[in-house]
This record gives structure tokens, C-alpha cells and sequence, in this order.
């Protein structure tokens, strides 16, 4: 009898932490990376947007945007992204001195439990003439 309950219980918790699982938010990006190519100094800045749909169960919300230096600048909406809706991280990038290949990642902070999403923008500056 007590074998049977012990069991149960189990069963329970096992079906209950199933379902709370599937009622996170989840973010799916349609790319994670984006090659600017070869771009001119002189343009001063290129920028590209990184969209993303909310496929899990509850609001997905963007806490904090961290990019790997300073002449690139992640922005995104600070409004929850409800599930099934799309989203966008803009992130620009500063081609002002400096020439040569570049390699920059993003990291976004979101509600999504243990996740921490990587964005990545390259390219190639050439110098002024």
C-alpha cells in the first residue's frame, strides 16, 4: 500500500513538472547570425535586424541586451512578446575607424529560464580613401 502511494506521488510530481515546463516562453530565431559583406568606412554605421517568434506558452520578455564591445549597439522593445508574435533585436554597428575584417557577438537575457541567446554580426571595413 505504502509502495503504491510512493509511487503515485511520484507519477504526480513527474506529470505536474512536465506541464510546467511547457509553459515557458521559448524564442526561435529565423537567423542568429548576419554578414554585412564588405563595407565602406565611410558609411559610418550598418545595422541589421534579428527577428524572432515567441513558440512557447507565456509572454516572452528581453531583460537586457550585452554586446561584446562598444562600437556595436543592440536595441529591442521593451514590451512583451506574447506567444506566437514576432519580435526584433536591431543592432547597429559603428564602421568609423575601424578598417579590416570584424567578428562581434550579442548576448540577449530574456524570462526564458537557464537561456542565454547569442547573436553575431562580421563583415569587412574598408578604410577611407
Amino acid at each position: 500500500m505504502m509502495k503504491r502511494l510512493i509511487l503515485t506521488v511520484l507519477f504526480a510530481v513527474l506529470i505536474s513538472g512536465i506541464a510546467f515546463a511547457q509553459q515557458k516562453p521559448a524564442m526561435d530565431f529565423k537567423k542568429t547570425e548576419h554578414n554585412f559583406g564588405i563595407i565602406k568606412e565611410e558609411m559610418d554605421a550598418v545595422s541589421t535586424q534579428f527577428e524572432f517568434t515567441n513558440t512557447g506558452k507565456k509572454p516572452l520578455v528581453i531583460q537586457d541586451t550585452w554586446a561584446s564591445c562598444g562600437c556595436t549597439k543592440p536595441s529591442f522593445a521593451a514590451k512583451p512578446v506574447l506567444p506566437g508574435e514576432t519580435g526584433y533585436i536591431s543592432v547597429s554597428y559603428s564602421t568609423v575607424r575601424r578598417p579590416g575584417t570584424f567578428n562581434k557577438t550579442i548576448k540577449v537575457y530574456t524570462n526564458v529560464p537557464d537561456t542565454v541567446y547569442v547573436l553575431t554580426i562580421k563583415g569587412n571595413v574598408t578604410p577611407r580613401e
